[in-house]
């Protein structure tokens, strides 16, 4: 199959280059170059989509709409691959469907943090993925490949995106209440390494707990996933709150924290070094 990939970073050519491993023909434009063993580099983002499917992986509405919106690259493809967050999860999310037939679908990945940068290695990946049935089954080959399970979540490609935000929403709710935790109890003598034993051994196991108090015990906080990132996903999630006109409190809070923790000089540190700003502050 020919692949273009739109935007690249650690992960993302990690993901490149296990798909050209694997027989694909993968071409990738990035704005800052790059080389990846195996994939052709292009110089426009045009020459990336004359592609069977196109995964594209930027940062926000604006990184879209001038890369793919504004040039009008969608009519030269057919599925198109959207792996990055959306305001709103309607756009341009649905400005790409309306401008796409056959319909395409929303995927964005859903991988298990690590306690440090780590690169998605192949089955790694969980891929949540909404639109056309059709779509879905013509690009599985391509997510078999990344990806350890695929989640349809919907006919609807803006569910994939509503559903990964929640998902991040929760981690950061995750990362204050640890963070709050060791406030209470290292003030009154419990070092927070055994209070997490505690925790992980009876009521909190999960992976975001597993993973985020690691960083908290050790107070090292190497970007996984940048704090400024964090902020973005809080964001959309409160406007889309706020554009149902639902009141989500625990996510205006969160939010709020993590904004503080960006002004604060940890925005390019993992998103769980809000927990380094909530216990000194």
């Amino acid at each position: 199959m020919q692949i273009g990939f739109i935007g690249l970073g650690a992960r993302v050519s990690a993901r490149a280059k296990n798909l050209a491993a694997e027989g694909h023909h993968v071409r990738a434009w990035n704005r800052s170059g790059g080389a990846i063993t195996g994939v052709t580099m292009v110089e426009t983002a045009a020459e990336a989509f004359d592609a069977d499917a196109v995964l594209t992986m930027l940062s926000d509405d604006d990184a879209i709409r001038a890369v793919v919106l504004a040039p009008d690259l969608l009519r030269a493809l057919a599925p198109d691959w959207s792996m990055s967050s959306r305001r709103r999860f309607r756009s341009p999310s649905r400005r790409i469907s309306w401008q796409h037939t056959p319909a395409p679908a929303l995927a964005r990945s859903l991988r298990p943090r690590s306690a440090g940068p780590m690169l998605p290695q192949k089955g790694e990946l969980n891929i949540l993925v909404g639109g056309d049935p059709k779509a879905i089954d013509s690009i599985r080959p391509i997510f078999e490949v990344i990806s350890g399970r695929i989640w349809p979540v919907g006919a609807d490609a803006p569910t994939a995106d509503a559903a990964k935000i929640a998902c991040n929403m929760m981690i950061a709710r995750a990362i204050e209440a640890m963070a709050e935790a060791v406030v209470l109890t290292e003030t009154n003598g419990l070092p927070r390494e055994e209070f997490f034993a505690l925790i992980l051994g009876t009521l909190f196991g999960s992976r975001s707990y597993k993973v985020y108090s690691n960083n908290i015990a050790r107070s090292e906080y190497q970007p996984d996933f940048k704090a400024t990132l964090g902020l973005k996903d809080l964001r959309l999630a409160r406007e889309a709150a706020r554009d149902m006109g639902k009141a989500l409190p625990m996510l205006n809070a969160v939010h709020e924290r993590m904004a503080q923790a960006v002004d604060a000089g940890f925005g390019d540190q993992d998103w769980s070094a809000m927990a380094k700003f909530t216990i000194e502050n």
